[in-house]
């Protein structure tokens, strides 16, 4: 079995390009990585299978001559998956667009709460272990000990409360969860104008 060069090097370069996209932020940029990924994938599928034979008819051709259909149908089936991922992701992107403005891809903000949680009650119990250490302590030491746990706790206080700002939930399970159509955001802040005025 023999194996293209250039193909090989082809598939490689659509690979690495399609991986270094799916690292980014954007959610366009990430769908192109991965039809792009998936392209190169393709193609060192196909390329793999060596050069090209006979066609595989029933009568007349000899087994050694025909090609493999195997990765053929591999990669049909890749392009087809390739397809609904990229419906998919467009779809999210949209999405993201309409409601953010942005495609961009953002912390989850329990992941980031639970890691400033965890990295607080850490500080704060290395302040405990120090100040129950020695013995003795005067009075600017207990004064300069309660001001750092209020700061750990103002520090847990001001992410929370800055949580709770970025929650846009209107409470509506259907605008919230599904999403309003554009119609909706427009009607939305006309009635908001009405009520203000």
């Amino acid at each position: 079995m023999t194996m293209s060069a250039s193909l090989l090097a082809t598939a490689v370069v659509l690979c690495a390009v399609g991986g270094i996209l799916m690292l980014t932020r954007p959610l366009t940029r990430i769908l192109l990585g991965a039809v792009i990924a998936g392209n190169g994938i393709n193609l060192l599928v196909l390329s793999a299978t060596g050069s090209a034979g006979a066609a595989p008819l029933l009568y007349g051709v000899p087994l050694r001559r025909v090609t493999d259909p195997l990765p053929q149908a591999i990669a049909l089936t890749a392009i087809v998956i390739t397809l609904a991922t990229t419906a998919f992701l467009l779809a999210m992107a949209y999405r993201s667009y309409q409601l953010t403005g942005t495609d961009e891809v953002h912390d989850d903000l329990e992941d980031r709460r639970i890691y400033l949680r965890a990295e607080v009650l850490g500080e704060r119990a290395e302040l405990r272990e120090e100040y129950r250490a020695e013995s003795g302590r005067t009075r600017s030491e207990r004064a300069r000990y309660r001001q750092e746990h209020r700061r750990l706790v103002a520090r847990l206080r001001a992410d929370r409360a800055r949580q709770a700002r970025g929650r846009d939930a209107g409470g509506d399970l259907w605008h919230d969860v599904l999403g309003a159509d554009p119609e909706d955001y427009v009607n939305d802040q006309d009635h908001d104008r009405g009520a203000a005025g």
